[in-house]
């Protein structure tokens, strides 16, 4: 039995996908690059290394998953320096004391 006798398609007739244009008002919120945000403000004011480590991943994340180039780009450069601000506050600071006096 023929499979090409039995199709009920018709390829003359398909058209090809268009994906709807949606503007840039209209587009998802980067939760990653917020959250990111969030955890590198933590790392830096709190002095949490792994809030700061988060913030770098979350960045990476946003960074491959950018939409909206412009606007996208500001974002995550502000919480990669929060993050990176955390690192370096962190690993090169000066040490908290565990007790006092």
């Amino acid at each position: 039995m023929s499979t090409s006798a039995n199709d009920p398609r018709q390829p003359s007739t398909a058209k090809p996908y268009v994906p709807p244009t949606i503007s840039t008002q209209d587009l998802p919120v980067d939760y990653s690059g917020f959250i990111a945000m969030v955890f590198g403000i933590t790392g830096v004011m709190l002095r949490y290394k792994l809030c700061s480590w988060l913030a770098i991943i979350l960045c990476a994340q946003s960074l491959a998953n950018m939409k909206n180039f412009e606007t996208d780009l500001k974002h995550i450069s502000m919480a990669m320096m929060f993050a990176i601000m955390g690192l370096v506050t962190n690993y090169m600071g000066v040490a908290r004391s565990g007790s006092s006096g």
